[in-house]
């Protein structure tokens, strides 16, 4: 029998800590939450060492799982929770949540999902920003209909900062936005570094609760700049069903999946999943094969968080102007897909500890 993480978060949701009467969820007691086929792993992180109440717990625990999901094997370790466990965004505290969408290969139509993306959660009612990292082909300054402008600079005690783009109540940035349109970006590691890290710490973010980051292709110098710089909180992949797409984008996968970087993956959306004619909309083609998103979600052990078919639509708003006005046949998938990131994201920030900025040589 195969579990969800859903039956799981409810079963941990109904068990009650014996002194406050709040969830465990609830108290981000549960840490570490691992699930192998039917063996599931997890930490509960106490409030001290002389915690009067394990034994109680552990009981409640056991018979919680006993009761509604009596086939799967339970194996909870008691921590006592250290200080040090929590790891805090000290670069940029007002933003909450770093998500990163990411792909293996270019093309896939990740700059158009993140866009989408940033737009619903807006529409949700949000507080959401968009940074476009790809610097070698950046693309939100022409799907934000933004391509003429210009960031501000605000000088602060002798230093200047950059002011992010506003969109409609959306801060964009993006190189795109600092050079010349038709200008060749060429740049090294060092160079590339410099520049991410100035997104952050010579930007005036306001306060956010999702940041999306639009990551280039691949697995490179500023895949690894940013997981250096910043606590990334989740991952979000883009693949289409093609199979050369899906053996890239687990390639990326593989990336956030080392044990010295541990970013989450939350969700996979495939794009380009087939192609529905205006004139027949009970007709489905499958251009690009079937069941890529679906196989990189298991491997990831994570899930579909939806599939975006072919619509012109989606592909001539990118092109000139998206906006948060427009409706098209996408929308409410986008929306859907905005909904899942919000709930996969929570369900991140309940059971494992802020991912920690990673330190390499």
């Amino acid at each position: 029998m195969e579990f969800t993480t859903d039956q799981i978060m409810a079963v941990l949701e109904s068990i009650l800590e014996p002194q406050s009467k709040s969830n465990l969820l609830q108290l981000k007691m549960v840490r570490d939450l691992k699930l192998d086929q039917q063996q599931l792993f997890f930490n509960v992180h106490l409030p001290s060492a002389n915690y009067a109440h394990r034994a109680e717990l552990f009981e409640a625990i056991h018979l919680a799982f006993q009761e509604k999901l009596p086939e799967l094997n339970i194996n909870a370790h008691f921590v006592t929770k250290q200080a040090s466990s929590e790891a805090p965004n000290t670069v940029v505290p007002q933003i909450k949540n770093f998500v990163a969408v990411a792909s293996g290969k270019g093309g896939v139509g990740k700059s158009t999902v993140s866009a989408n993306l940033a737009l619903r959660l807006h529409a949700l009612g949000f507080k959401v920003g968009v940074l476009d990292t790809d610097l070698y082909g950046p693309s939100m300054p022409t799907i934000f209909g933004i391509k003429s402008h210009r960031p501000a600079i605000r000088q602060v005690q002798g230093k200047n900062y950059l002011i992010p783009i506003d969109v409609k109540g959306i801060p964009v940035i993006s190189l795109g936005n600092i050079i010349e349109p038709e200008q060749a970006v060429v740049l090294r590691g060092p160079r590339l570094a410099a520049i991410i890290k100035q997104f952050f710490q010579d930007t005036v973010w306001p306060d956010l609760d999702y940041l999306v980051i639009d990551l280039p292709p691949g697995t490179g110098d500023i895949q690894l700049t940013l997981v250096q710089t910043i606590p990334v909180t989740a991952v979000v992949l883009v693949t289409t069903p093609q199979e050369v797409a899906v053996a890239d984008a687990i390639k990326a996968a593989n990336m956030f999946m080392l044990d010295q970087i541990a970013v989450p993956i939350v969700g996979v959306v495939e794009n380009m999943a087939f192609f529905v004619p205006d004139d027949a909309p009970e007709k489905k083609y499958f251009i690009f094969g079937k069941g890529g998103g679906q196989r990189l979600a298991d491997f990831t052990k994570s899930k579909l968080l939806g599939q975006v078919p072919i619509y012109e639509s989606i592909r001539a708003r990118a092109d000139h102007e998206i906006s948060l006005f427009d409706e098209d046949a996408s929308t409410e998938l986008f929306t859907e897909i905005a909904r899942q990131v919000v709930e996969r994201v929570e369900l991140r920030n309940k059971t494992m500890n802020p991912t920690k900025i990673v330190q390499m040589a």
